[in-house]
């Protein structure tokens, strides 16, 4: 029996929305020694350069608490392909990550409306859920509960992430380097480019993981074929993050994920509230009624 379909229907929609995949602890870079831009590719060695930028650069996007978000996810499960455009806002500032989220999917075949809060996220299909309800909620405790380790990992990245930890992780992985000066919508950034495996990935982006849960994933990258993770950061002369690409592929290309997103507006105000519970509908009490998650 399959415990995961749940969290992976859930996780597809944190993807989409450029929360997940990345993150992990605040570090300092190891040999990163503070400071960014021009004086970070003055002296000592590219490595120190890149990851004393870096560090400015987590600083900086931490500190902002919320921004807009903009981007498209392509996902590939069993040698398909799903594209999903996500347009939305999120605040960080209060220990969870909250936010709202236009969808379309399937080239604008289908769409959607979602809200993130720090214990649960809610979404709304054009086309209703079952029972007549419009949002489904997926809880983040049940998910950890009911969704095995793909579940436990799923809510500690929502409770513990923000765009800034996508910057804290190529930092923490001590593996980076800069590709030179771009253009990105009109702002002027500079290209740092690091590749790290999803094991690594795992142990370092998860802050409340149980070591059971840890090796469980680990496992299962293995089943799948899944080996490292390409992140792609562009950073502006404010020291904040204003592009992330991510690809992470299996070895026969059957799965994997190539994310792009764009931040703008930081410091923006984000107020989301939950939906009436009288028009929401629990997704693992729904899955209860079908009989659960099948192999």
């Amino acid at each position: 029996m399959r415990k995961t379909r749940m969290a992976a229907t859930a996780a597809g929609i944190a993807l989409i929305a450029g929360l997940t995949a990345c993150g992990g602890e605040k570090a300092d870079g190891g040999n990163g020694s503070g400071g960014g831009g021009k004086e970070a590719k003055g002296g000592g060695s590219a490595l120190q350069g890149a990851l004393a930028a870096l560090k400015k650069a987590s600083t900086a996007t931490d500190e902002q608490h919320s921004a807009k978000v903009e981007g498209v996810n392509k996902q590939t499960s069993q040698g398909r392909t799903m594209s999903t455009r996500m347009k939305g806002a999120f605040d960080w500032s209060g220990g969870g990550m909250k936010g709202e989220a236009d969808l379309t999917m399937g080239g604008g075949a289908q769409s959607a409306k979602a809200i993130y809060l720090p214990d649960a996220m809610f979404v709304q299909p054009a086309t209703g859920v079952p029972g007549g309800k419009k949002w489904m909620k997926y809880d983040y405790d049940t998910l950890a509960e009911k969704g095995g380790a793909s579940g436990a990992m799923l809510k500690d990245q929502m409770q513990n992430n923000n765009p800034a930890r996508s910057v804290q992780l190529v930092l923490a992985s001590g593996k980076v380097k800069a590709l030179g000066t771009e253009t990105v919508r009109g702002k002027k950034t500079t290209h740092y480019s690091g590749t790290i495996s999803v094991s690594e990935l795992a142990r370092m982006q998860s802050k409340d993981l149980s070591e059971k849960d840890l090796q469980a994933l680990e496992q299962q990258f293995k089943q799948q074929g899944l080996k490292k993770e390409k992140i792609d950061l562009w950073i502006d002369e404010n020291d904040l993050l204003v592009k992330k690409h991510e690809v992470a592929k299996s070895t026969d290309g059957a799965t994997g994920i190539d994310a792009t997103n764009y931040y703008t507006d930081y410091g923006t105000s984000v107020e989301v509230t939950a939906p009436p519970a009288g028009e929401t509908t629990d997704a693992a009490g729904l899955m209860t009624q079908n009989g659960g998650a099948r192999s």
